[in-house]
This record gives C-alpha cells, structure tokens and sequence, in this order.
C-alpha cells in the first residue's frame, strides 16, 4: 500500500506554505527599508534634474547634490508655507486620499480628474547664491491609462519652464508613453507657462507647432497617436497653475523674489 495519505498530503502541503510564508514575510520586513530608501533616492534624482543641478542618466551623489535644494510644505488654499509639518514626514499622496487633509475638486473645474486633492503639498528650491534659480512644483493627473506623475520646473521669473516630465505613468510604450522621450521633454524648455492675463495658457497642439503661431510661446509638439494622453498632460499642467493647484503659491512667491 502507498505510503501517502490525504492527511500526509495536505499536512505537508501546510508546513510548506507556512515555511515559504515566513521566508517572504521576512524578506519584505528585511527590504522595506532598503525600498523606502531607494524611492527617496529616485525622487531626490528627478528633482537635481528637474532643477537643472544633473543630466538625465548622470550618475552622481544624490544626496550630497540634494543638500543644494530646499523643500517646502505650502498650503495650496492660501500660498502659505506650513512651519509646523515637516516635508520630509508629508506623504501628499496618502492626504489626498484622507477627507480630513484633502478636498474634493468640483467635476467641472477637475479638469485633471484627480478627484481629490491634498490640502498641503511640497515644493522645492533651487537658490545660487541666495538668488532663485528654479521652483520645482510636483504635478499629476490622468492620461489614457493612468495617473501620470511628475515635476514642472519654472525659471525665476515663475513664468518660463525651465523643465518638465514625468516620473512615474502608465501609458501605452510608444504612443502616451512618449512622454518620456528625451526630445519631447526638450521642447518644454523656454516655453511660457503663463499667458498675457496672468492664467495657464501652455498647450499640447495636435501635430507641430506652427512656426508662425502667435501662440508659439506657449505651445508644445503633440504626441503622436496619443492625443487623450497629450490633452492629459495639458489639462494636469494647467490646473496646478491655477487657483486651485499652485496658483495663490505662486502670486505669494512673487513677493518673495528679487526681479532686480
């Protein structure tokens, strides 16, 4: 007769899932730490990029680097910078999904479709020599198949885009997921964030711009076959340069600078 049993059977079967269960519950325990701290560093890098401070691919000493720029909480309400959270301990992501930290962005003015948004969010500086060089303000909002994450950079005047991409999004590769290409993301360099009137006017055309547009200054080169995505993209930017996302920071950060 067999030496197995159904008892045996599932006995064995236990003690191996309760074996293999400890192993990965120990190797997640034993790895969180060395995860967090790469997902720390991963935004520290696109953050020098974003502030000019490295090139994209350039290895270098992150932290060291990051030493240069200086964060922020802000209340989006108000422009305010909040002294009493530090930046370091705010997770926006999780607040957006708190109602007791967030706010639920009105259908008609969601023009991100984000939902919700934060009540506070970090920004980051870039000084030389006490002077503003760059403000980097971190964005998000749907595209065709995702959230797509990622920093605005604007120059001094906070008006000419200094740079502009995306870190985190789940597009389709060679359609919306161009929005990773090295020269799409070129093209954003010099562009004007904000019309004569003071509101976000920068736009994703369909197709190239063209030469001879009056608009040319506030206009980028589409993507091609991914128009949701690139009307994505356009829609994120200019809700958080509006009144709802950056803009009351941005107008109170106008005192702070010295134009001279």
């Amino acid at each position: 007769m067999p030496n197995e049993s159904v008892g045996r059977t599932v006995t064995v079967a236990i003690v191996v899932c309760v074996v293999c269960s400890i192993f990965v519950s120990t190797a997640a325990v034993t790895l969180k730490p060395i995860q967090d701290r790469n997902k720390v560093l991963d935004m520290q890098k696109n953050i020098l990029i974003a502030a000019g401070l490295i090139e994209e691919g350039q290895k270098a000493d992150y932290e060291e680097l990051f030493k240069q720029i200086e964060a922020r909480v802000i209340d989006l309400d108000t422009g305010d910078y909040v002294e009493d959270v530090s930046p370091e301990d705010f997770n926006p992501r999780k607040a957006a999904k708190d109602p007791a930290q967030s706010v639920v962005i009105p259908q008609k003015e969601d023009i991100a479709k984000i939902k919700r948004r934060s009540n506070y969010r970090v920004v980051y500086f870039y000084r030389d020599g006490g002077s503003l060089r760059r403000v980097i303000l971190p964005v998000y909002g749907k595209g065709l198949w995702s959230t797509m994450y990622g920093l605005l950079a604007l120059d001094a005047d906070l008006n000419t885009i200094g740079s502009f991409g995306f870190y985190e999004h789940g597009e389709t590769p060679g359609l919306g997921g161009e929005v990773d290409n090295k020269k799409w993301k070129k093209k954003w360099k010099g562009k004007q964030a904000f019309g004569p009137d003071g509101q976000p006017d920068i736009e994703v055309v369909k197709g190239t711009v063209d030469p001879d547009s009056p608009e040319i200054d506030y206009q980028v080169d589409g993507l091609s076959g991914a128009t949701i995505t690139a009307r994505g993209v356009q829609n994120l930017l200019r809700f958080w340069l509006g009144d709802d996302g950056y803009g009351p920071f941005l107008e109170r950060l106008k005192t702070e600078v010295n134009y001279g």
